[in-house]
């Protein structure tokens, strides 16, 4: 239960107003059925939760939960910072 908890808070946080949320915005604008949007953006998250649980389980073998950590958020200042200046 804590990991649903801690997987849904993140997530839920995380997501608010991202990218992915606001192109679903935009495709509705555009008239397409809410119920298809809803339904491919589900399996699209599932898919990329899925492969994301599979890579983590097999890299946290391989590197130190720190550097993956580091990585992460390296990676999130680079594209904020890419975002920033419109190169994104």
């Amino acid at each position: 239960m804590k990991s649903l908890l801690l997987a849904y808070g993140t997530i839920f946080l995380a997501e608010l107003g991202d990218k992915t949320q606001l192109a679903i915005l935009a495709m509705k604008s555009k008239g397409l059925s809410g119920w298809g949007l809803f339904v491919g953006a589900m399996i699209a998250f599932t898919i990329l939760t899925a492969i994301a649980i599979l890579f983590g389980g097999w890299l946290q073998t391989k590197v130190p939960a720190e550097i993956i950590q580091k990585i992460a958020a390296g990676s999130f200042m680079i594209i904020g910072l890419l975002i920033w200046f419109g190169k994104l």
